[in-house]
């Protein structure tokens, strides 16, 4: 049985690049693609086959989305605030010495289900997690990881996961100033976890499911068990997927800790190569808060063959700008697009940085469009190594995802592209495919309750919102950590 699914608009790839067919349909074999034209064309004797119409919508490869969310409070809460406020959300020095875990192990699995079904609502057909450690006793564990490979299945998710290891964490002390609080045999057990999940996942067998090495953000994780990463990489061939390069901060701590910066110690100890997956990697030689020159860094990244996971969105909103796509894609650094924040909307991703390059340029010429598509789909294939993904050509693997383009609000079509990015967002998501499986069909998963999740969701973030109380260094001494956009109606001017 094969399935031919047809959209008033396909972005198909010939071999070279994307390209846009009208009229087109996809001819989907098992898990593969097995034809790729115009409706009007298809081969007599394709056999018996199911059909999928979907009318005025755009059929793009599957999203991939390689800095995704599973929680759901990150950004929500923090992006609102600097300084001593933002402080105020990292540990205290006094609850690192009592730390533990917010959330029940039932909880956490909820928030697990409630993320990554919204990965799939909005059209996202592979992803990397990222954690959220900050409620958590330490780091992510092998079980966790199991789970999320166990949910992800269920929903019919390809995924690339492995838990987050540390050896120390961002915490405020007493006077309110930051630091490093250390605890190297905790990151070495969390280590030791993450190794593990690898010979899990290996033995698991499952093709949606591929293992890979999450250190968190690099700051926080000893040189030497930056070493052991890129061991184990090496040996096994493991992708390794990085947080780095991302504020100043960072940079002012490598100086002093390692007398380098943070992309020389990702090459001291191994790790600068073409398994290493960099996400953010803002802060380099071109950035204008930095040295705002080309001094090499760019050509390094892309000699080494590393991908970077830009995260527009999300730079937008914590206002931490990538300088510029533009000079990362002329250097020869293969880009890929991650979410990074809540909800996973790649689309409005690919509007914030299209719009973001417009401005950089000062030329509305230079929005990239193309090339933000491209890093959603083609980039994130290349960063993960898979070129089966992230093209709708045949012989690659069946991963689609369809965004529709009928609703009154969307207005006249004229690019499908274009139109998807100025009057939609991936809530536009009515289809997805994942190795010729159906995962969401007409906007819905089967088989998932939304009212229930929604209600699982609010649940769930109000447990991880109280928190924050918890750990303030302030503690009841401070002003609200949240305050309204708006004061409450009724409250004293």
């Amino acid at each position: 049985m094969t399935t031919l699914v047809t959209a008033d608009f396909v972005v198909a790839h010939d071999g070279h690049g994307h390209t846009e067919l009208r009229d087109g349909a996809v001819l989907v074999d098992g898990d593969r693609i097995a034809w790729v034209g115009r409706a009007d064309d298809v081969p007599a004797g394709a056999g018996e086959h199911e059909r999928i119409s979907l009318g005025r919508s755009i059929l793009m490869p599957g999203l991939i989305d390689l800095d995704a969310l599973a929680d759901v409070d990150h950004l929500t809460l923090d992006a609102w605030c600097d300084g001593p406020a933002q402080r105020r959300l990292d540990w205290s020095a006094d609850y690192f010495a009592r730390r533990h875990d917010v959330l029940t192990a039932e909880e956490r699995s909820t928030m697990r289900r409630f993320a990554l079904a919204q990965l799939a609502l909005h059209g996202i057909t592979t992803f990397m997690p990222i954690a959220s450690e900050v409620h958590s006793a330490w780091s992510e564990t092998h079980d966790d990881l199991l789970d999320v490979a166990r949910i992800a299945g269920e929903l019919g998710l390809r995924t690339f996961l492995g838990p987050s290891y540390r050896s120390g964490v961002h915490v405020t002390t007493e006077d309110g100033g930051s630091t490093i609080a250390w605890d190297d045999e905790s990151g070495r057990r969390a280590f030791a976890e993450a190794v593990r999940f690898l010979d899990t996942v290996e033995s698991l067998g499952d093709p949606l499911v591929t293992g890979v090495l999450a250190p968190c953000r690099i700051e926080t994780v000893r040189a030497e068990l930056l070493e052991a990463t890129a061991r184990v990489s090496a040996e096994r061939g493991t992708l390794v997927r990085a947080h780095a390069l991302q504020d100043l901060a960072e940079r002012e701590l490598f100086a002093t800790a390692h007398g380098t910066t943070p992309l020389g110690l990702l090459e001291r100890v191994g790790l600068l190569n073409e398994r290493l997956v960099l996400a953010h990697g803002v802060y380099l030689d071109v950035h204008p808060e930095v040295h705002g020159e080309d001094r090499g860094d760019l050509a390094k990244l892309a000699a080494a063959g590393v991908s970077v996971i830009h995260c527009p969105l999300t730079n937008q909103r914590y206002a931490f700008l990538l300088e510029k796509l533009s000079q990362y894609l002329d250097a020869g650094v293969n880009i890929a697009l991650g979410s990074d924040s809540f909800p996973p909307d790649l689309i409005r991703g690919i509007d914030a940085g299209v719009h973001l390059a417009k401005a950089q340029h000062a030329d509305l010429g230079r929005g990239l469009l193309a090339e933000y598509v491209d890093a959603a789909t083609s980039g994130g294939a290349r960063a993960l190594h898979r070129p089966d993904l992230g093209r709708i050509a045949v012989g690659a693997t069946a991963d689609l995802s369809a965004f529709a383009l009928d609703d009154v609000r969307t207005g006249p079509v004229d690019d499908p592209l274009r139109t998807l990015v100025l009057a939609g967002s991936a809530r536009d998501a009515r289809f997805s495919m994942v190795g010729g499986r159906t995962v969401l069909r007409d906007g819905a998963i089967p088989g998932i309750d939304l009212d229930r999740l929604r209600e699982d969701g609010q649940r769930i973030f109000d447990r991880l919102k109280a928190a924050y109380g918890e750990r303030d260094h302030l503690a009841e001494g401070g002003a609200p950590l949240f305050p309204p956009v708006l004061p409450p109606f009724g409250a004293p001017s």
